[in-house]
């Protein structure tokens, strides 16, 4: 599954062009390495997005093959990280 479409059915990320736009942004990670939207993704990737003032760390738990509802969403992801960040201050 491309990155920009898990972004988007995991309600991470509300618009799969928004989802676009952060990874071509470079401010998205996969295994600890910059990723772009068309990226595929597999259960058990790390996911991390550094987004205006949040960071936040996630392992893929399921691939649904159409788009889930709210809950289903819910089981795509297990969250790692989420926590507040200023807007200059990035992790590394």
């Amino acid at each position: 599954m491309r990155l920009d479409l898990f972004l988007k059915w995991s309600r991470i990320i509300v618009r799969r062009t928004l989802a676009k736009d952060t990874c071509d942004a470079g401010r998205v990670f996969v295994n600890d390495n910059e990723a772009s939207a068309g990226r595929e993704v597999r259960v058990g990737d790390t996911v991390a997005l550094r987004l205006s003032r949040r960071f936040l760390k996630i392992r893929i738990r399921s691939l649904p093959s159409h788009a889930p509802g709210k809950e289903g969403a819910r089981e795509m992801i297990e969250i790692l990280e989420d926590r507040r960040v200023e807007s200059s201050s990035y992790p590394a």
